[in-house]
């Protein structure tokens, strides 16, 4: 199986250099957008899998929930680095992951209804706790000021960077971090193969329930 992650001499400004430079990249959105950034090839055929795993990973990608069970690899990633950093995936078919730039910013929501999730602007210490929305006594402050998490997939990282320009501190923490990159990557690969070894696929049969209007007669007076 394909290994990302590299060993690189942190003493060595050369190896460092080389290891940035060198590092796979590709587009943060579309290849007009002329952005790109750290990445990895993670389609399923250059994985250096044996071709069972292979095919039963094919099959994983139609199973319902397959991604959400593998994704923590990269959702850990992204807690790690106060989501400043996060990875996302681009290309047909999701087949690379890359490097993107974020932040957690405020929303500005005060207060939220338990029973129907409606948001608000304001406090309930403002006005009062009825919903504005199912006009139920049911708002609730939230304990601590609500945030978001955003994700600037435009940008780059280091497109026309001459790392020979930087200093041995900051070549070490942007190396440590694509080494980072690289580990999560590993990650996500090696819990996608434990699904595959693991675990079956079958068939399930489920009905969706539907809402229709009929006529009743009413009751004869």
């Amino acid at each position: 199986m394909k290994q990302f992650y590299q060993k690189v001499d942190l003493r060595s400004r050369k190896a460092m250099v080389e290891f940035l430079s060198n590092h796979f990249r590709y587009h943060t959105m579309n290849s007009w957008n002329q952005s790109t950034s750290y990445a990895n090839k993670i389609k399923i055929h250059a994985l250096g899998l044996n071709s069972e795993t292979e095919d039963k990973l094919y099959d994983m990608l139609d199973v319902d929930g397959f991604w959400n069970d593998i994704r923590w690899a990269l959702e850990d990633f992204a807690y790690e680095y106060g989501h400043e950093w996060q990875i996302g995936t681009n290309g047909r078919s999701g087949g690379y992951v890359v490097l993107y730039k974020g932040c957690v910013e405020p929303t500005g929501y005060k207060s939220y209804c338990t029973a129907c999730y409606q948001q608000n602007f304001t406090s309930v210490t403002e006005n009062n706790n009825f919903c504005g929305k199912c006009h139920q006594p049911t708002r609730k402050d939230y304990s601590k000021p609500h945030t978001r998490v955003v994700t600037y997939p435009g940008k780059g990282t280091d497109e026309y960077e001459d790392f020979e320009d930087w200093d041995m501190f900051s070549l070490r923490e942007r190396v440590k971090l694509v080494q980072s990159f690289d580990r999560a990557t590993d990650n996500l690969v090696a819990a996608a193969v434990h699904m595959a070894k693991n675990f079956s696929i079958e068939e399930e049969e489920y009905t969706v329930p539907h809402t229709r209007k009929v006529l009743v007669e009413k009751d004869a007076a």
